[in-house]
Parts: structure tokens; sequence; C-alpha cells
């Protein structure tokens, strides 16, 4: 009977000591979930919208890229304007994807329903021949409180390439 006794007082020390480090493991999949998935797909959804826009001539003021095929009118194509601030979109410089990177058509900047991720973009030009392009991407929440992941791209696109 002592020894029945003596595993059952091992076995309450050794749930006392796992509930104590179980916060730890908390921690350790909410930075996982934002920094190694949430933080790569916003990575990648930004740098998808990037080459999407440097794929337009530059000179292009028409093409939608805000649908999938690009539609050759009802967009700005590379035309200046647009913002970079995800929380302040700028109407036609901004589309939606949901939770598993499909673009969700919407109006303005109205989000739709279920998304997922914004992408903004910001067409400057900060010298002669030469367009600066700002794209940022952030996701709608995050698993544990802080920051939301977000990602912002910047690349230089010069006249006649």
């Amino acid at each position: 009977g002592i020894s029945l006794l003596e595993v059952v007082i091992a076995l309450s020390i050794l749930l006392v000591l796992s509930l104590g480090i179980l916060p730890l493991g908390v921690i350790a999949v909410a930075t996982t979930e934002n920094q190694g998935h949430l933080a790569a797909r916003v990575t990648e959804y930004s740098q998808d919208k990037m080459e999407q826009l440097l794929s337009l001539a530059y000179n292009d003021a028409t093409t939608d890229t805000r649908v999938v095929p690009l539609a050759n009118s009802g967009g700005t194509g590379l035309a200046i304007g647009g913002s970079a601030n995800p929380n302040a979109p700028t109407a036609l410089y901004v589309d939606y994807l949901d939770a598993v990177g499909n673009l969700i058509p919407s109006a303005g900047t109205t989000a739709p329903a279920g998304w997922f991720y914004r992408r903004v973009w910001q067409v400057s030009s900060p010298f002669a021949n030469i367009k600066q392009v700002t794209v940022t991407t952030i996701v709608v929440h995050s698993l544990a409180l802080g920051r939301t992941p977000q990602s912002t791209l910047v690349t230089l696109k010069s006249l006649p390439f």
C-alpha cells in the first residue's frame, strides 16, 4: 500500500508541474500560427499582387487587377493613387481573399463577408519615368493578442520596362 501512495503523490507533483508549464504551450502554438503560418501567407499574397501589378505596362491605367482573370477595363492598372494603409483602403486599390487565398469579389472599400486577408496597394511617382508600387497585406485577426501579421513590399517600375 505504501508504494501505491508514493505513486499517487509523485503523479500529483507531476500534474502540478505540468499545469505550470501549460501556458508556455499555449504561447508556443499562438506564436507558431501567427509568425509561422499567417506571416508567411501575408508575405506570399503581397508578392502575388506585386507580381500581378508589375506585369502591367507602365502607362496602363485601366486594367482591373481585382478580378481573375484580369479585366481590360474597370480598374486602375498602374495609375497613380491608392493607399498602403490596410486600415484605410482606397476604392479600386483593394481586394480581399478568403482563408485559403481565393479572391472574393467586392465593391469599393466595403469588406465582403468571409474575408480573411486584405490587400491594398499604392502607386506613386517619386521621380520622372519611375513608379513606386507598394503592396500591403494584413490578416483579419491573429490567434493571440498583439499585432496581427502584416507584410509590406515596395518596388520600382521604370519606363520603358
